[in-house]
């Protein structure tokens, strides 16, 4: 079954392990993954679902995010 190229906040709540809650702090706080608006529901792409988790990959402890 392939997936819609759109995700509620639930569903990217759900990919990354974290809560709804924690991603509107992240968009309140611009560091989360990119996110439109359409009229007053908040959606993502997946793939810029993807490329966050890509930017904030380490592999070490003193890396900053998106240096691996």
């Amino acid at each position: 079954m392939t997936r819609s190229p759109l995700a509620t906040p639930a569903e990217v709540a759900n990919y990354l392990h974290t809560t709804v809650a924690s991603l509107a702090q992240q968009r309140y706080k611009g560091t989360g993954p990119k996110y439109f608006k359409d009229g007053k529901r908040v959606l993502y792409r997946w793939s810029d679902v993807e490329s966050y988790i890509e930017s904030r990959l380490m592999t070490r402890t003193d890396d900053r995010p998106g240096a691996a």
